[in-house]
Formats: C-alpha cells, structure tokens, sequence
C-alpha cells in the first residue's frame, strides 16, 4: 500500500487525489494523534494557507474536521507556511496545519501538520495518523465541540517577529522581491519595507489561479528582467508558500541556495552564532560549496534530500544552520522550518552592513558544472542492488576523482533516478552524466 503522506504532508491534484472529504478525515484523525487536551481541557491548532483557490474548500474541511473532533480552531488565513509553524509556538497552540503545495502548479493542493513548538512531524507520527484515517470514535457534543476564530492580527505578528530576525537596516539596499503570486504577496514587500529597503514587488497580485504561474523561485526570468530595468541591488525569488529564498544579483545572475547558505554561514561565524562552525546540508549540495566552507574551517554535515532531513539533523546536534540548494534555508536562532523571507532579509542585511554586493558575497565559492538527468521508467530498488549499474558508477567516480563527483538518487515519489555528476568543465559534466543515464535505462528499465 502506498503511502499518503510524502516527504513533505499530503499533496495531490486538489479535488481529485485530495479531495474535501480526505481533507476533514486527516483534520479529524490528526486531532485525535497530535491533540492530548491542555491544562484547561482544550485543545488548539492554528490553520493557514497559500491563495490557491482549491485552499478555500479545504480550509473549510479542515477547520471543520478540526472542531468536529473538539479541536479550538485559529485561523490565520494566507499566510506563508514558516509563519504557520512561528504562530504554532508563538501561541502555543497544541499542533499547526498549513495548505499548500508549495512550488507545485496551481491545480496541486497539499496539507502538513506541526506538532507543538511548530516542528515537523516525525514519519512514525505521520504514518499513526494515516492509520486513524476512517476509524470510528466519539465525537463530541455540547460546548466539548471546538469554536473556529480568525486571527485578524496574525501577519502583523509574523511581521514583528521577522523585524527581530533582522541584525541591521536594510537602507541603500534596493531589492525587487518576486512573491510567485504566493503567501508571501502581502507580508514580503511588507517585511523589506520595513527592514529599511527601497523595494519594487513582482508577482504580488494572488487571484487564487495565478499562483507559481511563470514567476517565483521556478521561473526568475522576470526577476531577472526587473533587476536589470530597476537598477536593483539584488533580486529575491520566493515560492508559492515562501518557505523557499533564490536570489539575482544586479547583473542578473543566479544566486542558488548553496551560494545563500555559504554567505550565511560566514557572516553567523562572524557574529558567533554558528553552533560547532557546522553547516547542515543535503547530498545535492555543490561540490564548490563544500570546498569552500572546508576551505574557511567549517564543517558540512550532509543529510538526504529534503529539508525534514535538515532539520532533523540540526536538531540532533544543536546546529543554527542549514539547508539546501533548493532555496530552503533554516536558521534555528528564529525559525523552526525554511523561511524565505527571513532569508532573504538577513541575505541582504549582510549586504547592508557589509556594504558588499550579494556577486561579492557569493564568490565565496565557485560552483562546480553540475549535470542532472532524470531517467524515468525505471526500477528505483534496483539502483544499489544491480551489478552492472554499481560497476558503471564506479567508474564514473573513478574518472572524476577528486575533481568532482557521482551521484544516483531513486525519486522518492516518482518512478524515476536523478543522475548528477558534477566536474571540472560542464562538457565532462554532461559526458559523463549522460553515459550514466544510458546505463540505468539499460540496466533497471521496467
């Protein structure tokens, strides 16, 4: 039997795999894991979403779902999914729910739960609340039933808690912040503003259709043209549900979550915040970026892929920092999960205190060529098991050495193998990945 939730809650084509009624079943069946009652015999949860129009039908069933199982519902409306899990602690309500799938196209919808403190579910919790799904229970009556309140100053919280978050102003830094139509739209350009930053906001107008809709951290061409027509200082990309932070430097190259997190670990090695001079980071993570923090001291301790992994690893050690090329960056001083905003706002205070440009910063580190290709319609099992296959990534690892890398990743959702190779010159990069990728079609293909 398949699993319902993935690596990040339940996702789905909305009305069609996550549908109103599976919608208030996980609602009730979360109540009932995650909600042992409070000292006044209530449990809470606090309930945000993204724009997408398909969130306003299951924000209904959830919050339904939710006070049918006794649950005291706070609704916190569009919001980013890191300002859901910050209000989960902030208000120490007893679990989170937050819908959204992210960078998904539009028709997508998805649910995640945090437990209480805003953090995410550990797997054997998700799978105990997958197995309540449909189970009988008494529900309750009379005044035991939950009451559902709009929390109408909920985005100026999240607001002040992010000014707190910044080290310095943001004055003389000009930043064109593309909120991808997403739960940013509002509290984004609010939270620069009011940092100090001259700011020009993109994609900041959600119909509830045009969400991710070629703009966001996905699609940054429009970034890249506003930079360049605005003589901005720097360009910030978000995703549907601001978890994510890409940034565009004034010449309109990209700056990927490897070059943010290694600007980030230097300036909190700087300010003594970076627990044990460790960086948290996933396999994915560039060969250059390794290098260069290894270069300047640093530890990089790598996790698989997908910020739960991150965070779990941070936790485990007590670190401050991590994240992934992706975009998503945790700093564990002030958030629980990826902020993008918050990345983005302590991206461009260290240009402002600094005086540095964000290509200045970055050059921290050189990228190495990297090369991905996803092979479908293979059999993810037999990627560590297959002879032929090991045999042929040993010698693609062989030819590399120490100059770059091999890496075979078996999608975690999908019946597909991401191929990555990283080397010295793109041409090698693609030679070599595309050797690689012939050699699983031929060796594991359904």
């Amino acid at each position: 039997m398949t699993r319902l939730f993935g690596t990040d809650g339940v996702r789905g084509l909305a009305n069609r795999d996550l549908t109103a009624p599976l919608a208030l079943d996980l609602a009730v069946a979360a109540a009932r894991v995650l909600g042992p009652r409070d000292g006044d015999g209530r449990t809470t949860a606090v309930v945000g979403r993204d724009p997408r129009a398909s969130g306003e039908f299951l924000e209904a069933a959830v919050c339904a779902g939710l006070a049918s199982a006794g649950v005291d519902v706070l609704r916190v409306g569009v919001l980013p999914t890191p300002a859901v899990a910050y209000l989960t602690a902030q208000t120490n309500a007893t679990f989170g729910v937050m819908l959204s799938a992210s960078h998904n196209p539009m028709p997508d919808n998805g649910i995640k739960f945090f437990a209480r403190g805003g953090v995410k579910l550990a797997d054997e919790v998700e799978d105990e609340i997958e197995g309540f799904l449909g189970l009988p229970f008494e529900a309750p009556i009379g005044d035991a039933v939950g009451r559902i309140t709009d929390a109408v100053d909920a985005p100026q919280r999240y607001l002040d808690h992010l000014a707190l978050a910044v080290p310095n102003s943001l004055s003389g830094v000009k930043i064109v912040v593309d909120c991808a139509n997403g739960a940013a739209s509002k509290v984004g350009p609010a939270a620069y503003r009011l940092a100090g930053a001259d700011v020009v906001e993109i994609h900041s107008k959600p119909t509830g259709l045009n969400i991710n809709l070629a703009c966001g951290s996905t699609h940054m061409e429009d970034l890249v043209a506003a930079v360049l027509a605005e003589g901005a200082d720097i360009g910030i990309a978000h995703d549907g549900d601001a978890d994510r932070c890409l940034a565009v430097d004034a010449q309109g190259n990209l700056i990927d979550g490897d070059q943010i997190l290694a600007v980030l670990a230097l300036a909190m090695l700087e300010r003594g915040k970076l627990v044990d001079k460790t960086v948290v980071a996933t396999v994915m993570s560039n060969l250059g970026f390794i290098q260069a923090l290894e270069g300047k001291g640093l530890t990089v301790l790598q996790t698989a892929v997908g910020d739960r992994y991150v965070l779990e690893a941070m936790a485990a050690g007590g670190f401050t920092l991590g994240g992934e090329q992706s975009g998503h960056v945790i700093m564990s001083e002030y958030a629980t999960t990826g902020d993008g905003v918050l990345t983005g706002l302590t991206i461009a205070a260290q240009m402002a205190s600094t005086g540095k440009s964000i290509a200045e910063l970055a050059a921290v580190m050189t990228k190495l060529p990297q090369v991905l290709i996803n092979v479908r319609d293979v059999n993810r099992a037999a990627v560590a098991t297959n002879t032929e296959l090991q045999e042929a990534v040993s010698a693609a690892s062989d030819r590399l050495g120490t100059t770059g890398r091999v890496l075979l990743r078996p999608s975690g959702t999908e019946p597909l193998v991401r191929v990555m190779v990283e080397a010295p010159t793109q041409a090698e990069a693609t030679e070599v990945a595309t050797t690689l990728a012939a050699a699983v079609t031929r060796t594991i293909a359904l």
